[in-house]
């Protein structure tokens, strides 16, 4: 029979000096024979410290102050480990301290990369004659970007909008020899390394956000 666990969040506090656009770390936890491993996951572009204070029943825990742990930009980080006791439920509730003012005075454990959403979606049209298709992608996948790709040599009837979009432009379609990507639903044609997507993206978000400042300022 499988085993249940049951966890109250009874509190949880969240302090950092983050902005309100990013992500919260979220804790999850895997059971590994007799111990519950509380991991950090950090889905935000920016490292960050943090430490959590575990209370509850059906477990024992390292005594001691809760100390920093460094959580890297999109990945996952063992910060706390719970002895099950023999024949008990782990019953647990915690408070969480996060700190973009990264501290020198820091534990730093093994990091799991992790996929992240980016600011914009990324969908990228795989088209024939793509001389740079094939790099961009395999640097996407080593990434921490989610991403979409699709090959228009399957998708005709996508390519045919593609080729009315770019008919009247400066590079006609049959002329790109570079992947046509969507960023948040804009097309681009010329770009070409996973460098250049990277810096547009940032340049999309902020364009975006110095917009939403200026309409701020306008109220």
């Amino acid at each position: 029979m499988k085993s249940l666990y049951a966890f109250a969040l009874l509190f949880f506090s969240f302090f950092t000096t983050i902005s309100a656009q990013e992500r919260p770390v979220k804790i999850v936890d895997e059971r590994v024979q007799n111990r519950l491993m509380i991991y950090a996951v950090n889905e935000n572009e920016l490292d960050l410290d943090v430490s959590i204070k575990i209370e509850g029943t059906g477990f024992r825990q390292r005594a001691g102050v809760p100390r920093l742990h460094r959580v890297p930009k999109a990945s996952k980080v063992n910060i706390a480990s719970l002895v099950i006791e023999r024949g008990r439920v782990p019953v647990y509730t915690y408070e969480l301290t996060v700190n973009d003012s990264l501290s020198r005075r820091v534990v730093r454990k093994p990091a799991e990369q992790i996929k992240i959403d980016p600011k914009k979606n990324i969908l990228v049209y795989l088209k024939e004659g793509c001389t740079s298709c094939d790099s961009l992608v395999s640097k996407l996948d080593k990434s921490y970007y989610k991403y979409r790709s699709m090959d228009l040599r399957e998708k005709p009837e996508v390519k045919d909008f593609l080729v009315r979009t770019f008919k009247y432009t400066k590079t006609p379609y049959d002329s790109i020899t570079n992947p046509i990507i969507s960023l948040g639903g804009t097309l681009y044609s010329e770009i070409e390394t996973y460098e250049q997507l990277v810096a547009k993206l940032n340049d999309e978000v902020t364009e975006n956000s110095d917009e939403a400042e200026d309409e701020g300022d306008g109220n």
